[in-house]
């Protein structure tokens, strides 16, 4: 099965065509490949709402459903991915920072 015409969109960076998706775990929007992959570690179904809905296939729900199809993640293949942000925040700056400890 393949998303509809009307849903597939470019990525903005590489122009390969994408479908974006709502995850089912926490409703953040994902953007999958267009086009169905057998390597995909992603099932994307239709929702009644007209909605894409994508899911993770994972060892508890490895079986891909009627009227899913497998996919992938396009971060996975994008030729040009956004650069990672850290959860460390990176170098912080000191300045405006007291240098020594408050006193009472």
């Amino acid at each position: 099965m393949k998303p509809p015409p009307h849903r597939i969109t470019a990525c903005r960076r590489c122009h390969a065509p994408i479908v974006w998706c709502l995850t089912s775990a926490n409703g953040r929007r994902q953007p999958v490949d267009a086009e169905p992959s057998e390597e995909g570690n992603v099932a994307v179904s239709s929702g009644a709402d007209g909605i894409l809905y994508v899911r993770t296939v994972t060892a508890a729900r490895p079986d891909i459903k009627p009227g899913e199809w497998q996919a992938m993640p396009h971060h996975a293949t994008c030729a040009f991915p956004p650069p990672r942000r850290s959860s460390s925040g990176g170098q912080r700056s000191t300045s405006g920072v007291r240098p020594v400890p408050w006193q009472r």
